[in-house]
């Protein structure tokens, strides 16, 4: 495939994962990105690598290959540069999933043995192992369930290394440069046009994350991606009091939940610099930025019940970004089937940072005709939630040639 040019559309970390996974497979990589790498999403998220709030099925199933897979791309970057490995901040710590009501406990202990069926690991632990692994949580628990193989990683430093192993390799990224419509011929994307000029290629990706349907949409194969925002609270530095990624029982039904309105739960985690990072929260506001205070007070509230001794705790900042959602909560990873040449890799909602590195492999095994380690199939793009009534062109600004 020596030769073969690919535009990867977007520089967070699933795009600079899959420009890796191309630059790596010996295609002439370029990465296009409106602002900055690992600018706006990505830098905008919590670093989770998570089994545990994934249900048997093609989306576990790709966390699952994600959680195969970072040990050997950081051990990978580590051998290019071990600052860079170092940057990443990989945590394998596991995480905690607490429930306080009956109701919460019974969900969450069906929700188990379907993951365990599935091949996670999903430990009960009793009052006093809750205890033993987190001293400061609430002791009102109705049900605990300890998972080994969630992590956690520093969003930008990981996006940072993998896209410096894709310029490694070979590869160019072009910032500041904004995306403006397609080129065609024939029925296949051959460029596209931007703010700094057009550039040709042979395929293009579409990684643009929570723009994504902004971008299809420009280049004449819309696609139904839409913004979802989640908003975080940081503690200043404090001493040791929170030793995995803990929350509680409603987040999954958060995750998977389609409601427009606001969706809190409690996840509690520490960096490695000491803060705390306290979320969560899910709304479907457009791009709209601005940051609510009364979606932070319950944010906090859900917190403060799970871990009643961070009342009191100074929070020097909170920060919110935007998560591609896709109506049935699973990535968009494959060939347009309505333009030949392009490519779609996103829709990871708020699990993109995990779900980066076996979306890379994904998609080159895709690309080139590889095999797969796992089915792809769900994840088409010519499925009705993908191509639903939501996904229509505004203005696409598609130029054809002869």
């Amino acid at each position: 495939m020596n030769g073969t040019r690919v535009a990867v559309l977007g520089a967070g970390i699933v795009g600079a994962a899959c420009a890796r996974e191309l630059a790596l497979a010996g295609l002439e990589v370029t990465v296009v990105d409106r602002g900055g790498a690992a600018s706006a999403t990505t830098s905008h998220g919590e670093g989770n690598v998570l089994v545990s709030d994934k249900g048997p099925g093609p989306e576990l199933e790709l966390a699952q290959l994600s959680r195969k897979l970072w040990p050997q791309v950081l051990a990978a970057v580590a051998e290019r540069s071990a600052s860079a490995a170092h940057a990443v901040e990989w945590e394998p710590k596991g995480g905690i999933v607490v429930a306080t009501t009956g109701a919460g406990a019974d969900g969450l202990t069906r929700f188990a043995a379907d993951q365990r069926a599935a091949g996670v690991r999903a430990d009960v632990l009793d009052a006093k192992e809750l205890a033993e692994a987190e001293p400061y949580v609430t002791r009102e628990q109705t049900a605990a369930l300890h998972y080994p193989e969630d992590a956690q990683v520093q969003p930008a430093g990981a996006a940072a290394a993998l896209l410096g192993d894709a310029l490694a390799a070979g590869a160019t990224l072009r910032t500041g440069c904004e995306v403006l419509g397609a080129v065609t011929r024939g029925g296949r994307i051959t460029g596209i046009r931007t703010s700094a000029g057009l550039l040709e290629a042979d395929w293009f990706v579409n990684a643009a994350g929570p723009w994504s349907g902004e971008l299809s949409a420009r280049l004449g194969a819309p696609v139904d991606v839409r913004p979802r925002r989640g908003d975080v609270l940081v503690t200043t530095p404090l001493p040791p009091m929170v030793f995995h990624k803990v929350y509680d029982a409603d987040y999954v039904g958060a995750v998977g939940s389609s409601a427009e309105d606001l969706q809190t739960s409690a996840v509690v985690e520490s960096t490695r610099g000491g803060s705390v990072l306290i979320g969560s929260s899910r709304r479907r506001v457009g791009f709209d930025d601005r940051l609510r205070p009364e979606v932070l007070s319950a944010v906090a509230a859900k917190a403060l019940h799970l871990f009643p001794t961070l009342a009191g705790v100074p929070v020097m900042r909170a920060y919110g970004g935007f998560r591609p959602y896709v109506p049935d909560h699973l990535p968009v990873i494959g060939a347009d089937p309505r333009l030949d040449g392009l490519w779609h890799a996103g829709g990871h909602e708020g699990a993109g940072i995990g779900l980066s590195v076996g979306t890379g492999r994904l998609l080159r095994n895709l690309m080139l005709g590889e095999p797969t380690d796992m089915d792809a199939t769900p994840f088409r793009v010519d499925r009705p939630a993908v191509l639903g009534e939501s996904a229509h062109p505004e203005n696409p600004e598609k130029e054809e040639t002869a």
